[in-house]
């Protein structure tokens, strides 16, 4: 809408790249988002997936693609000379926003799925990503009937109520000054050094998830005073948080948001 940029100027103007540094000194490198470690606590809160009500097919996204490929209901895919659909795997996952399916759909915990395939939730020693739930999965590609968790991006719904839970538990609430980073890979940028970053309250963030800059959540979001930061990494299916106890306890114990600790990557 023409409105939205000039909205998101008013509520979320832009700020000297110059305030991350105090990531960049404490987590390193956020070409693909600042990775804070426990602040004291941190806690990953993951992506929502979804499976459609009469179950899983039998058929994969892959061998789906296939199918209309023979039957010519789609083109191929040949860049430089090279058919990708004869090298790759169609594995049904995406990248960005993402948000309930409609009717027909329901959300599909991790850990219910876990329990279905004997895969752990995360795997000792990863992140949550697309090397989850190996046995979920057909030759790497996942069945019809699920969603994966898109990389890069909270799904809608958790994030409001992620913004709900960190309204609860800043000091301030709605009015809390926040800073939001957008890491150079979700906008497209060429220039690397050139950092996006935007402030302003916490209770104007549901904006950030609209924002026409981007197809995606913000990278990092944190208070003003450091209290509490999260990062979307641009290749995870998951946030993590980190922040005070009391802020991750509500995180793990919420009926609504999936969270789980993972102590190596704590």
């Amino acid at each position: 809408m023409p409105e939205k940029p000039n909205l998101m100027s008013g509520l979320w103007p832009l700020v000297p790249s110059g305030a991350t540094g105090w990531l960049l000194e404490l987590c390193g490198d956020g070409i693909t988002g600042f990775m804070p470690p426990a602040l004291p606590d941190a806690v990953w809160v993951l992506n929502a997936m979804y499976e459609h009500e009469q179950g899983p097919a039998d058929v994969s996204y892959h061998e789906y693609h296939q199918a209309r490929l023979a039957e010519g209901s789609v083109p191929s895919r040949i860049v430089a000379g090279m058919d990708l659909d004869a090298v790759s795997v169609a594995t049904g996952g995406g990248l960005g926003r993402a948000r309930h399916p409609g009717p027909g759909w329901r959300r599909l915990r991790w850990a219910e799925l876990a329990r279905r395939t004997g895969d752990p939730v995360v795997p000792d020693g990863l992140m949550p990503s697309y090397r989850c739930f190996p046995l979920a999965k057909k030759e790497g590609s996942w069945p019809l009937g699920v969603i994966p968790p898109t990389e890069g991006s909270l799904d809608r719904e958790t994030w409001n109520r992620l913004i709900a839970i960190l309204t609860q538990y800043s000091p301030a609430g709605p009015d809390t000054r926040c800073l939001a980073y957008y890491n150079p890979l979700v906008l497209g940028a060429s220039d690397l050094d050139n950092l996006h970053v935007r402030t302003g309250r916490l209770g104007d963030a549901e904006i950030l998830y609209d924002q026409s800059e981007a197809d995606f959540s913000p990278s990092n979001l944190w208070a003003d005073d450091r209290s509490w930061v999260l990062c979307t990494d641009y290749d995870l299916w998951a946030t993590k948080v980190a922040g005070p106890p009391a802020l991750i306890n509500a995180l793990l114990n919420d009926f609504e948001i999936e969270a789980v600790r993972l102590p190596w990557a704590h």
